[in-house]
């Protein structure tokens, strides 16, 4: 046998050894990409339908993308709206909230000044805008959350306005447009509009203080919208009333008063009628059951409630309507008499819950206090235990609270309720001591402390707990998603002589509402240390994963960071505050929401970040996720425009992600 030189022997076993690395990558690559690199050609459309998916649950059946190839989402386009703004120039400053919505292979979605823009789903390419003209000028800061889509079965394929599209626009407008060109449907209303403000009582002069920020909702042939009211003015706000309209002619069709005949008497003798119990959340339709669940807010004024005695049904209570009628089949009130704006912010979830092998239809909706209530979604009645307990009373003259709130022993709270001195945080010694100092010197009993002359801790504040952006339900797993902010405001009554006009003090960080007739207005602002950070301990944000099986949190971890707010890198992850909710596919949990500019998927079977990709701008928005042609790619998208409120980068873009084209695994029925 000839005998190999040293040279050759090491030559070969080099080949070899690359051979073999080479076979071992490839080895690791198919069980990272377990089939084929491409998606079947017969992979169904999957659409999303309502700004808030099907049902109110952010969630897709997609599962083109996984934990396991998470990691190779790139940028597919980017769309830039030109609808940005920061204030300083006399125009309303903006924050991009909306979330789209995906049908017939296009995008739909409103700009915070209302435009509202039609994009092909797949290349982001214009097809159309519209622009409603409103004032630019009227508002501190504007948004619009969305536009919802109605398909005419009585008109045929290529019809004018056989789909339509229906905007809220900002200055209370109903508007319909034909989806195909973004030409408003004549035959809808007053050459395509309806004025909302026609059917609210005392609008008169207040045409400012009454607003639109949500989706319509559409069941059957009926659009039905709620309303946003500036509800710390007045004590005798526009009324919060629920308007249903024909989707055809925008002739009307129902409404639904939320406060009729509350209110109170001022000293010379005048009954003051309460107004607002708004809905300015996103309403929820269950077509099957033809039911439309309204989350109303508080009752006007927000802080002092001797004007408006009671309960004051049905604020801040979900109230299931009949969508064709709008007759009441059942509501639950889950704040009564509320002194802490403590809304209903988000949408209602219908859900499934399984119990003794029974599939139970149910309905969750997310709170500010931090509490998750899931009820019968035929009747109302609870699911799980919900305790009535004694709430601290109030020391104003001329208030009485309620003396019981209802509280859910499951899900348990997923926000503290209790800050204390000893609770105190700060950055630095000194800036812990002065938060301390602050606590100390006023109210602070827990949660549903009333508001007070010295000043109350409200915790968790009015931002929430939950707030706008919801939850999202993997029905599989029996898993809700939701993610909460941890912050406490302070909210003071003052001598109404002292509050001479409303607004937002940006030197002293507090906004002012008069609260006329009553005898007291109010301040209030996040309680902030000497640095300007939170009192409250970190994190500030979280996302929690609640196993409604059991009612038990399953897991949470920190959301966001404030790095792009204070510009520094820190070891620590103490989450941000946020804006905008999750989405479920594919076992991932797709959330953007806080004030970095950062969009993440976390593993939804445990909470581990599994990706991550920068934004052009904060996203204080939903995401959302959809195949728009058979054997096309899953797109994930989500609003990129900042908040002007929040003081985050601002911006104007629409992302969409996707897995590159040569790498997408090809799944059975995804």
């Amino acid at each position: 046998m000839r005998r190999l030189r040293t040279g050759q022997l090491t030559a070969r076993t080099t080949l070899a050894l690359l051979l073999l690395l080479l076979l071992a990558t490839r080895l690791a690559s198919r069980e990272r990409w377990p089939t084929a690199f491409a998606v079947p050609a017969d992979a169904a459309v999957v659409e999303w339908p309502t700004t808030d998916g099907v049902a109110g649950a952010h969630f897709a059946s997609l599962a083109d993308i996984t934990p396991d190839n998470v990691a190779a989402l790139e940028v597919a386009w980017v769309h830039h709206t030109g609808d940005v703004n920061d204030g300083r120039d006399g125009r309303s400053a903006t924050a991009f909230e909306a979330t789209p919505v995906m049908v017939d292979g296009t995008l739909y979605f409103s700009t915070p000044w209302s435009r509202v823009i039609a994009l092909d789903a797949e290349t982001g390419r214009e097809r159309w805008s519209f622009d409603p003209a409103i004032d630019r000028t009227l508002q501190v800061m504007v948004t619009s959350r969305g536009v919802s889509v109605w398909l005419d079965t009585q008109r045929g394929p290529g019809e004018p306005c056989r789909r339509r599209v229906f905007l809220g626009a900002q200055d209370a407008r109903l508007i319909a447009l034909d989806a195909a060109t973004g030409r408003p449907c004549t035959d809808f209303g007053d050459g395509g509009q309806v004025d909302l403000g026609k059917g609210v009582v005392r609008l008169e002069g207040r045409r400012a203080d009454y607003q639109q920020s949500a989706p319509p909702a559409v069941a059957g042939d009926v659009v039905i919208v709620g309303s946003k009211i500036s509800d710390c003015k007045v004590a005798d706000a526009p009324s919060g009333v629920i308007q249903a309209f024909d989707a055809r002619s925008g002739a009307p069709r129902w409404s639904f008063e939320p406060l009729p005949g509350v209110g109170g008497v001022t000293d010379d003798g005048r009954f003051v009628p309460a107004g607002a119990a708004n809905a300015w959340a996103t309403l929820t339709v269950d077509a099957e059951r033809d039911l439309v669940f309204v989350p109303t807010g508080s009752a006007s004024p927000d802080h002092w409630g001797g004007l408006r005695p009671g309960d004051n049904l049905y604020a801040d209570s979900l109230v299931a309507l009949r969508a064709s009628t709008g007759e009441p089949v059942w509501h639950y009130q889950m704040v009564r008499h509320d002194l802490w704006d403590y809304d209903l912010p988000a949408p209602a979830a219908l859900i499934t819950l399984w119990r003794n092998g029974r599939e139970i239809p149910a309905v969750a909706q997310a709170t500010k206090m931090g509490y998750v209530f899931i009820l019968d979604r035929e009747t109302g009645e609870p699911l799980f235990p919900i305790e009535e307990r004694p709430v601290p009373a109030s020391d104003v003259p001329g208030e009485t609270v309620a003396p019981t709130q209802p509280v859910p022993v499951l899900p348990p709270p997923l926000v503290p309720l209790m800050l204390r001195p000893e609770d105190a945080w700060g950055l630095t010694p000194l800036d812990r001591w002065a938060c301390q100092r602050q606590i100390e010197a006023l109210r602070s009993d827990g949660i549903f402390t009333p508001p007070s002359l010295r000043g109350s801790v409200t915790y968790p504040g009015f931002l929430g707990g939950m707030e706008w952006g919801g939850v999202a339900f993997d029905p599989a797993s029996g898993l809700l998603l939701t993610n909460t902010n941890r912050l406490a405001t302070v909210t003071t009554l003052l001598p109404a002589r002292e509050v001479r006009s409303d607004g937002y003090d940006t030197d002293a960080k507090v906004s002012l509402g008069r609260q006329a007739p009553a005898p007291f207005g109010v301040k209030r602002g996040v309680l902030l240390s000497p640095l300007g950070i939170p009192c409250t301990p970190p994190p500030w944000g979280m996302l929690h994963a609640v196993d409604t099986r059991t009612g038990q949190v399953r897991w949470e971890v920190p959301l966001g960071s404030s790095t792009d707010i204070t510009k520094l890198r820190l070891p620590w992850n103490w989450g941000s505050v946020n804006l905008g909710g999750p989405v479920i596919s594919g076992g991932l949990v797709f959330i953007a929401a806080s004030m970095d500019r950062r969009i993440r998927a976390f593993d939804l079977e445990n909470g581990e970040l599994a990706w991550e990709h920068a934004l052009p701008a904060s996203a204080q928005a939903t995401p959302l996720t959809y195949r728009a042609r058979r054997g096309g790619r899953q797109y994930l998208v989500i609003a990129a425009g900042g908040h002007g409120g929040m003081r985050s980068r601002l911006g104007d873009a629409v992302v969409a992600f996707a897995l590159p084209a040569a790498a997408v695994p090809a799944k059975e029925g995804s």
